[in-house]
C-alpha cells in the first residue's frame, strides 16, 4: 500500500477541509448511535423497538427522494449541506436535553428519529455529489469516496468505545449532547471552502419530472440498475444486523453498554480496513468483481457471527464482516459516480440513497421482528445466507454488466 496513492485526494484543499471537518463531528455520530440503540433497549426491552426506531429515523428517505435527489441537481450542494448540518446539531441536541432532564419516552424518541431521518434524506445524496465538486480531478474521484468511508469507519473504532464507557459513567445523555457540539467543525469547513461559481444553467422544470427522467436514466443503464438493485437487498437483509447487536452483546454474550461498544468497534475495524484497501487501489481496474465477493464474505460472516458465543470470536467475526459489507457500498457508490451523467449525478445519486436507507428501515422492522419470535442469532443467520445467494445472483449477470462498464471505461 503505497501512502501517496491511498491519500491522493487529500492534495485537493477543498477535499482536505471538508475530509478533517468530519473527522470530530463523525466521532460523535458513532457515539450518538450506540447510546441511541442502548437508551431505547435499556427503556424497552424490546427487540421490536429497536427495529422501529431504526425504521423511524431511515424511511423518510423513501418518500422524500423524488425532492432531495432534484434538490442536489438544482440548489449548491453546500448550502444544502451547510443547512443539513446545522439541523443535524439541533436534533442531537435535543436528545441530550430530553435524556439530560429525564423526560425521555419512546414517543419523543421516535419523533426526533423521524426528525434526524428528514434531515438525512436531503444530506445524503448532496453530500454523495459533494465530492465530484471538491477533488482537483476525476481521477481523484474514487479515491476521495473510499477516503471518505475510511473516515467514516475510523471514527467508529473511538465513538463506539467511547461512547460504552460515557454511557457507564454519565448516561446516554452526554454521548448526545458531544455529538451536537461536534457539528461545529463540519460546519466550519464547509464554509472555508472555496468553489468556482457554477456558470451551468440550473433544470427548472417540475420536480416529479426531473425526478421521473432520473428513475428512467438509471433504469435504461444496466450497470446502474444491477448496482442499484444488489444495493438496495444487501442493506434490506443485511444491514440491520447492527440494530440487533445490543441483543448480542447482552443476552447472547452477557455484557453490557461497554461491550456493545466494543463489538462495534470490532466492525468499525473491518469496515476501515475495508475502505483503505479500495483507497490503495491505483484505479477501478476490476472493480465490479468486488460486488461479488464482498456480499459472499459478508454473509458468511454473519452466518459465523449467528453461531459464536464468545466476545472474542464476534469481535474478529464482525470486522470480517464488516470489511465484506464496506466493501460493497464502497464500490458501489465508486462505480454510480464514475458511470452517471453530472446532470444526473443528484439524482442517481439519491436513488443511492433510497436504495440504502430506503431498505434498510424495513429490514429494521422485519429483523426486529424475527428477533423478537426467533431470537437475534437465527435472524442473523438468515441475513447471511440471503446475502450469499445475492453474491451469487450478481454473477450470474456479471458478463453483461462488465461489457457495459467497460464500453463507458469503467470496471
Amino acid at each position: 500500500m503505497h501512502l501517496s496513492t491511498t491519500f491522493r485526494a487529500l492534495g485537493s484543499r477543498n477535499y482536505r477541509l471538508y475530509f478533517w471537518g468530519q473527522a470530530l463531528s463523525l466521532i460523535g455520530t458513532w457515539m450518538q448511535t450506540v447510546a441511541l440503540g442502548w437508551l431505547v433497549y435499556r427503556l424497552t426491552d424490546s427487540a421490536f423497538l429497536l427495529g422501529v426506531v431504526g425504521f423511524s429515523s431511515q424511511i423518510p428517505t423513501l418518500f422524500l427522494a423524488p425532492f432531495t435527489g432534484v434538490a442536489a441537481d438544482r440548489f449548491p450542494r453546500r448550502a444544502i449541506l451547510l443547512t443539513t448540518q446545522t439541523l443535524f446539531m439541533a436534533q442531537a441536541l435535543g436528545l441530550a436535553a430530553i435524556v439530560l432532564l429525564h423526560v425521555e419516552t419512546v414517543p419523543i424518541i421516535l419523533l426526533l428519529s423521524l426528525f434526524h431521518g428528514v434531515i438525512m434524506a436531503f444530506d445524503a445524496p448532496a453530500r454523495h455529489a459533494f465530492v465530484v465538486e471538491i477533488v482537483a480531478t476525476r481521477d481523484d474521484l474514487s479515491n476521495g469516496i473510499a477516503l471518505n468511508s475510511a473516515l467514516f469507519h475510523a471514527s467508529r473504532l473511538i465513538g463506539p468505545s467511547a461512547a460504552g464507557i460515557l454511557i457507564m459513567l454519565w448516561g446516554e445523555g452526554i454521548c448526545f449532547l458531544l455529538n451536537g457540539l461536534s457539528y461545529i467543525t463540519t460546519i466550519a469547513a464547509l464554509a472555508a471552502i472555496r468553489l468556482v461559481p457554477a456558470t451551468a444553467e440550473r433544470n427548472r422544470e417540475p420536480i416529479l419530472t426531473q425526478f421521473a427522467d432520473g428513475i428512467r436514466y438509471a433504469r435504461n443503464s444496466l450497470p446502474i440498475k444491477s448496482v442499484l438493485l444488489l444495493v438496495a437487498f444487501i442493506c434490506f437483509v443485511g444491514m440491520p444486523y447492527s440494530t440487533l447487536l445490543p441483543i448480542i452483546a447482552r443476552d447472547v454474550l452477557h455484557g453490557d453498554s461497554s461491550t456493545f461498544g466494543y463489538l462495534m468497534s470490532g466492525a468499525g475495524i473491518g469496515a476501515l480496513a475495508g475502505a483503505l484497501y479500495l483507497a490503495s487501489r491505483p484505479n477501478n481496474a476490476a472493480l465490479l468483481g468486488n460486488l461479488v465477493w464482498a456480499p459472499a464474505l459478508f454473509g458468511g460472516g454473519a452466518l459465523t457471527l449467528a453461531f459464536s458465543r464468545s466476545f472474542s470470536l464476534s469481535f474478529a467475526i464482525l470486522a470480517v464482516a464488516a470489511f465484506g459489507m464496506m466493501s460493497v457500498m464502497a464500490t458501489a457508490n465508486t462505480i454510480l459516480q464514475n458511470v452517471v451523467s453530472e446532470k444526473m449525478r443528484g439524482r442517481v445519486m439519491s436513488l443511492y440513497t433510497i436504495s440504502f436507507f430506503g431498505s434498510v428501515p424495513f429490514g429494521n422492522l422485519l429483523a426486529g421482528s424475527l428477533a423478537a419470535h426467533l431470537g437475534a442469532p437465527v435472524t442473523i443467520f438468515i441475513a447471511g445466507a440471503l446475502c450469499i445467494v445475492a453474491a451469487m445472483v450478481f454473477r450470474m449477470y456479471y458478463g453483461e454488466i462488465e461489457k457495459e462498464l467497460t464500453a463507458v471505461g469503467t470496471r
